[in-house]
């Protein structure tokens, strides 16, 4: 591997291809969403409740069917994506579908240069925190967009997956559980279509939950609670089982797949 410090332009050049492959792909039922069907998890609907009326920013929102999930719902939501295809994508929707979502292209650690609004919710969810070399400006962003009282809800992969080298043919423990050095993977195919011959280039980081937690906290956020739960909404890491209930596990699993965080600013 060369030595590439531009992380950010490698990843999003990733993303932009990603963008047409996920759209067309079963995993995102872009026709069921077309015709109504949210692309929200019955457990993100029930944090959040009624989102009718509140403002709602959600942050690294790929191609905009969660954000559009939320509009939908009545929300005044923004979603901010690093990929211009993505955001192009999402603004395509948001017209097709006659909805009033808008929609921002820039690093989301940029957010605030972009953004000045505040928000009720600040939302993100699944594969999002990895991306970022450092959490304390992410949770600085994030306080500064939240109004006082309001919500920020994340939902992510647990920490001890990304431990794992999947690309090889035996899935190994590989990578410190909370790693400052950059992790470089370069594989074909992508999440969801693994037969597809795009090469997916990315730069990622490891962050413990101690490391997430505390940068929320430093920002001002106060954690209304943190759990973990062993099942995965996404069928996204090799040999998982279907359960009856519709979520993934591993064979033999030991650890929890993904944990839930519900974070506020108070007076």
């Amino acid at each position: 591997m060369e030595e590439n410090t531009n992380y950010f332009e490698v990843n999003k050049d990733t993303w932009n291809q990603k963008v047409g492959i996920h759209a067309q792909s079963v995993m995102y039922k872009m026709d069921a969403f077309k015709s109504g069907e949210t692309s929200l998890m019955p457990y993100e609907l029930k944090a959040l409740g009624d989102v009718k009326g509140k403002s709602l920013l959600h942050l690294q929102c790929h191609f905009g069917q969660d954000t559009l999930s939320w509009s939908r719902m009545g929300a005044k939501v923004v979603g901010v994506d690093l990929s211009d295809e993505g955001v192009k994508l999402a603004k395509q929707l948001n017209d097709e579908l006659k909805l009033d979502a808008d929609f921002v292209c820039c690093n989301v650690l940029d957010t605030t240069e972009h953004i000045k609004d505040t928000f009720d919710i600040v939302f993100t969810s699944y594969g999002v925190i990895g991306w970022l070399p450092d959490l304390k400006p992410w949770a600085k962003m994030i306080a500064e967009r939240l109004k006082v009282g309001g919500t920020f809800y994340i939902v992510e992969f647990h920490p001890i997956l990304w431990m794992f080298d999947y690309i090889d043919d035996e899935v190994k423990m590989k990578y410190h559980y909370s790693r400052k050095e950059v992790i470089y993977e370069e594989y074909e195919g992508t999440y969801a279509n693994q037969a597809s011959k795009m090469v997916s280039k990315e730069y990622g980081w490891n962050h413990g939950l101690s490391e997430v937690v505390n940068s929320l906290i430093e920002a001002g956020l106060q954690i209304e609670y943190l759990n973990e739960y062993d099942e995965s909404p996404y069928d996204v890491f090799p040999d998982l089982i279907k359960l009856d209930n519709g979520m993934y596990k591993m064979k033999d699993q030991l650890f929890p797949m993904i944990f839930k965080g519900d974070e506020n600013i108070v007076l």
